[in-house]
């Protein structure tokens, strides 16, 4: 694996999303959770593993008491696009009933699964459930299945990592988002 013996970022085509933008983009975020949050202790949900260097951020962001858990979802299976079928691996430990959620996620592009946890977190009782997302990929011709109530940016139809998104379990520890070389995950 090409990013296990030297630096990750050559394997980088190019970067799209500098650490002080990344900055700008979550605080702002934070700033409207916030806002809208202020007096109803949300449970923000991470879905791991993607999504916590975003959701570390973001509570830090927040203003407002929330609580935070972790639930852990497959639907890659070993490919780079999503198979549509949606496995549980990591469920939650918090009681939903009532409770205002807001999952947290590092991309959306076809927002299948997305769409899946929504539904199932609401079917527990949740008072609702909405999302705040790094990124929506901008795929030409296809809208994603969810909307999300909080989109941080947008970014190209490329295949992306760092701050959090991966590519075979590497790239995650990068403080920016770029574009990987097609050479390396072909």
């Amino acid at each position: 694996m090409a990013a296990q013996s030297r630096d990750m970022s050559q394997d980088i085509q190019k970067v799209i999303l500098t650490q002080e933008q990344i900055q700008g983009i979550v605080g702002r975020l934070g700033s409207e959770i916030s806002r809208d949050y202020a007096g109803k202790n949300p449970l923000i949900v991470t879905v791991l593993r993607g999504a916590f260097v975003f959701t570390a951020d973001l509570l830090r962001s927040i203003t407002v008491p929330c609580e935070v858990d972790f639930m852990a979802v497959s639907s890659y299976g070993n490919g780079v696009k999503s198979s549509g079928v949606v496995r549980i691996v990591k469920d939650l430990d918090t009681k939903l009933e009532g409770r205002h959620v807001l999952i947290a996620e590092d991309i959306l592009d076809s927002g299948l699964t997305l769409s899946y946890l929504m539904k199932m977190l609401g079917a527990r009782g949740a008072a609702d459930v909405k999302v705040a997302t790094f990124a929506v990929k901008d795929i030409p011709g296809k809208a994603p299945a969810v909307h999300p109530d909080y989109v941080g940016t947008h970014v190209p139809n490329e295949f992306i990592v760092g701050y959090g998104l991966d590519y075979a379990e590497h790239y995650r520890n990068l403080p920016y988002v770029g574009v990987l070389k097609h050479e390396v995950y072909s």
